[in-house]
């Protein structure tokens, strides 16, 4: 299976999307509606203004998620394209987010973070475009400001605007020009909400408190099954050692690309980290955590020597993510 899937031709493309929609075949089959999350209960202005246009019914949901979903997958590969970071043509980043992503059927819905994610790839994209660019790289006030809008859909995106400041200090001299824009563009999409809700006559404090409650109120807590667990472990276990084969040949990639894997390693850590620290976060960051880890995956299955072993765990993540698809019917059915 991965050596099929690490093709770049036409048929390539039309087994990803048997996969996307095999992937997917749940939620259209049985459309929920969201969980009673947080970002459900008190929603951020951007994320309300999606849930108003879709209403009650769960099946426009789904569909839009399935677009952004298919849109984040040609980014992905696209990324790559550009940097070039993985040193080769593929379209396993773009796979193994899929994979990934589909690991809780429950969360393919109408969600905040998906479209928040798009919002956050973008802005690493500016970032290292900042790449030995003469004078003030405003880069830096356009990642900021594609966050700051991010995070009007999903408030603890807001955290992940520290990979602004991280890539000015890996990337840049450490500008204090460029800091400042940093901060303008993730402050920016706020102050213009906070001025619309005051031009409307809405309640500021309830604001304030909305985005309080997003980031550090307690979400609901999420029921792991023993087939959830078993992907997780094999997940972490070959996230764990992708990382470690890549810190081996680092060196030999190209300043760019070695500037680019930091800046992931940076937002995978991020995430991690806010997961087990913030009682607002739960298993909907996977949309997030699930980027750098493609790349990681994507990096070890392309270059590592021995090939029967990411060949099992490629297969074995394929089918663990289709039995939990299929366990998911099944409950739903009966």
């Amino acid at each position: 299976m991965l050596r099929i899937f690490k093709g770049t031709g036409p048929g390539v493309i039309l087994l990803i999307i048997m996969a996307l929609a095999a992937m997917w075949i749940s939620a259209f089959l049985e459309p929920r509606l969201p969980s009673p999350a947080i970002y459900e209960i008190r929603p951020m202005p951007l994320y309300s203004v999606l849930k108003m246009l879709v209403g009650q019914n769960p099946v426009p949901g789904v569909i839009i998620s399935f677009v952004i979903l298919s849109f984040m997958m040609f980014l992905m590969v696209h990324f790559n394209t550009t940097v070039f970071f993985i040193n080769e043509r593929t379209f396993l980043p773009a796979i193994l987010y899929l994979l990934l992503s589909s690991l809780f059927p429950q969360y393919q819905v109408l969600n905040p973070v998906l479209p928040s994610v798009v919002f956050l790839m973008l802005a690493v994209m500016r970032i290292l475009d900042s790449y030995r660019k003469p004078g003030i790289a405003y880069n830096f006030f356009d990642a900021g400001l594609m966050i700051g809008i991010g995070s009007l859909f999903y408030a603890n995106l807001i955290w992940f605007g520290l990979l602004v400041f991280i890539g000015i200090a890996i990337l840049r001299t450490g500008n204090i020009k460029e800091i400042a824009v940093g901060v303008l563009g993730l402050a920016t999409p706020f102050l213009l909400t906070t001025g619309l809700y005051y031009v409307l006559g809405n309640d500021l404090a309830l604001f304030m408190e909305d985005i309080g409650e997003n980031m550090f109120g307690y979400s609901a807590i999420y029921d792991f099954s023993r087939l959830t667990i078993t992907a997780i472990i094999l997940i972490g276990l070959a996230v764990i050692v992708s990382i470690a084969h890549l810190f081996m040949g680092i060196n030999s990639k190209k300043i760019k690309a070695r500037k680019a894997f930091s800046i992931l390693l940076w937002g995978f850590f991020i995430s991690l980290i806010l997961y087990f620290a913030l009682p607002s976060m739960s298993v909907e960051i996977i949309w997030i955590t699930a980027v750098p880890a493609s790349y990681f995956l994507a990096h070890y299955f392309v270059f590592v020597r021995k090939k029967l072993i990411p060949e099992i765990i490629f297969s074995a993540l394929f089918v663990l993510v289709m039995l939990l698809q299929g366990f998911y019917i099944y409950t739903q059915v009966t």
